[in-house]
């Protein structure tokens, strides 16, 4: 945990290409290196096929071989957070243009030829605007002109993703429908395709152990980020409280979303989760201290009939009870001075019911 006297974060970025990014992350501890990278890689939204419709499929392949394959289709989706809605939260009866993207693939082989049919035969179909308007948003007017369409379509020296092979008289007709989701439902909607990190490259908290033969050095080479630091010296002395504090990330997209994009929006979700930990946290410390508190108020001396108790002894845990109408805590059907039953009473709820009928900070 980081306190007042520990420097601040700091990210340097070494590297930075249009699919990939390498950065150092440091004066962080290990857990939230481990955090980021896991957010990165299934917390971040984005759109992939998730409904195949087939019409003709002549191919040797299965419907679904074909389908699974269509899904792993890397999608663009600059944006995809604001541009689109679930379609969990959407109020059409199926799919619209708020929440989904249609694409076809409609290919024929008439030579005799092996022909690929890759992804640069899926075209998109162009959202309709004046369709459930009154229920849409502005999510239409913040997508770029190439949202939903197959990754690096048509674009010179990226090459297309295969899908499948026909050969003459085969064709291959069926609709698609892209919705938004994340890769913890699954992991067609990852935009990374790898995000790793290091550190300690020199072993220095022997955090790992290397087998080998003869010599450990010379079998277990160090990588190019050993070049940030500085190597062991043999009368060097271990230091059991020493933490990793410096981490090498390599973030590596399917193209998607941009490295850069990967990295903002999995620090934002990360501190999503987090602020929305801490404020579950603080309201419950303040349920229950508000409970605690009137708990804790003092009750006034019983006086005779004061409760409206009935004709016995009164006092003490009597007939006549202060807490009520009720003879004793494990009796049933009186009422209690909170407004509800008394403790074990069968009858009734207000502040003394059980915690199986009342809502406190961690169950319902």
């Amino acid at each position: 945990m980081q306190s007042q006297d520990d420097p601040e974060p700091t990210v340097r970025i070494r590297d930075l290409k249009k699919d990939r990014a390498d950065f150092v992350l440091e004066n962080v501890d290990l857990a939230f290196a481990n955090s980021l990278r896991r957010v990165m890689m299934a917390d971040i939204p984005t759109i992939a096929i998730d409904m195949v419709e087939v019409d003709t499929n002549t191919s040797v392949l299965p419907d679904e071989f074909i389908a699974h394959r269509l899904g792993m289709v890397p999608l663009v989706s600059t944006n995809c957070d604001e541009a689109m809605k679930y379609n969990r939260d959407c109020t059409c009866m199926s799919f619209c243009s708020y929440c989904s993207i249609t694409l076809i693939l409609d290919v024929s082989c008439n030579e005799a030829i092996t022909m690929d049919i890759t992804s640069n035969h899926l075209d998109v179909v162009a959202a309709p605007t004046d369709i459930y308007a009154a229920e849409g948003g502005d999510e239409l007017t913040k997508r770029s002109t190439d949202f939903g369409h197959p990754v690096g379509k048509n674009r010179p020296g990226v090459p297309p993703v295969l899908i499948c092979k026909i050969r003459k008289g085969q064709a291959l007709k069926m609709k698609c429908i892209a919705k938004k989701g994340i890769a913890k439902e699954h992991a067609k909607w990852s935009p990374c395709s790898a995000v790793s990190f290091e550190y300690d490259p020199y072993n220095k908290l022997r955090h790992t152990t290397h087998w080998f033969e003869v010599d450990e050095r010379g079998e277990w080479p160090v990588s190019d980020n050993a070049r940030e630091e500085d190597p062991p010296r043999d009368d060097e002395l271990f230091d059991f409280n020493a933490k990793p504090r410096k981490f090498y990330f390599e973030v590596e997209t399917d193209g998607s979303l941009g490295p850069q994009e990967v990295v903002m929006k999995g620090l934002k979700e990360l501190q999503t989760k987090l602020a929305n930990l801490i404020l579950g946290l603080k309201h419950d410390t303040e349920v229950d201290m508000i409970n605690g508190q009137d708990q804790q108020l003092a009750v006034p001396a019983p006086a005779a009939d004061a409760w409206g108790g009935g004709g016995g002894g009164g006092g003490g845990w009597g007939d006549s009870s202060g807490w009520g109408g009720s003879s004793s805590p494990s009796r049933t059907g009186g009422t209690s001075a909170w407004g509800g039953a008394s403790p074990t009473s069968g009858g009734g709820s207000g502040g003394w019911s059980s915690p199986e009928q009342q809502s406190n900070g961690w169950t319902v």
